[in-house]
């Protein structure tokens, strides 16, 4: 399912004790069978009982709850209008991508990250406007849980979280560092304001939840299996966003990815490509 990358440290908390709460019953056991074995070992998803419950859960709240509010946001907001919130949110996140670029030795990215947030927020009138991609300056993502794999970290089992969907280990560490990472996080906290956290946080998942609506849908018709799928497009999309956007081969691994989805030889300067066909993917990161 699609849910947004929450901005709150508090939210993160609850949907991470939650989810390792619920993994302690919910493992598989391995099957005995060497084919058996070898799919169980690929699909790296031992909680997957406990994972599958959980995306149920998901499902039924993005089927009466996320998905008739994004429905209602495409219909109210034009898509010039929706354009406008999803580059103004990405412009919050600028001091939470610079960090990383700087975290994983991109010096290139970071100067890139750090010219599109000066043009954006000022021409582009506080990132309303992308300004930075017309001038060369192409937006790209960046998130603790990459920086940790950058360093060596693998990605521990697949794993569920309440509402907040697909994820792992490392990328649920991830989430939770860069919320405290965020400078505006941490203003909005300690200045009496942290309900606009959880404000922003639910902008930034309708607005991701609206981008895939048709698709997510033919998705989930044409999927023999639906979890599984999701499984797999979201292991995909994260290497190859811990490879910067450089193609990898086959799902859920990449041909130059360690067997614990750690990066072997990541480019330096590959930028992520903006394909409509990755969608999906790239929202079940966001």
């Amino acid at each position: 399912m699609i849910f947004p990358r929450p901005s709150s440290p508090n939210l993160l908390h609850l949907a991470v004790v939650l989810g390792f709460a619920l993994a302690l019953p919910g493992c598989a056991t391995p099957p005995t069978d060497p084919d058996a074995l070898a799919a169980y070992e690929e699909a790296n998803d031992p909680l997957e009982p406990m994972n599958r419950e959980i995306f149920k859960f998901n499902q039924f709240a993005d089927k009466y709850l996320i998905k008739p509010v994004a429905q209602g946001y495409v219909a109210v907001v034009p898509a010039d209008g929706r354009k406008s919130v999803r580059n103004f949110l990405n412009n919050l996140r600028s001091p939470v991508i610079l960090a990383n670029d700087i975290l994983q030795g991109e010096v290139q990215r970071a100067g890139t990250t750090l010219a599109r947030a000066v043009f954006n927020s000022t021409v582009g009138i506080g990132g309303l406007f992308d300004v930075g991609s017309g001038i060369g300056l192409p937006f790209h993502d960046e998130d603790f849980g990459q920086t940790l794999a950058v360093w060596g970290l693998g990605e521990g089992p697949y794993l569920v979280l309440p509402v907040l969907g697909p994820s792992n280990p490392r990328d649920t560490v991830g989430m939770v560092v860069d919320g405290f990472m965020d400078p505006l996080n941490l203003w909005l906290d300690h200045t009496g304001r942290s309900y606009l956290i959880y404000v922003r946080a639910v902008i930034d998942g309708i607005d991701r939840r609206a981008q895939v609506l048709d698709v997510l849908d033919e998705l989930e018709r044409t999927s023999l299996d639906f979890y599984a799928t999701i499984r797999s497009l979201y292991r995909q999309r994260r290497i190859e966003d811990i490879r910067n956007g450089e193609p990898t081969e086959g799902v859920p691994g990449g041909s130059n990815m360690s067997e614990d989805g750690s990066p072997a030889g990541k480019p330096a300067q590959a930028e992520s490509p903006a394909l409509e066909s990755d969608s999906v993917s790239e929202n079940l990161t966001n």
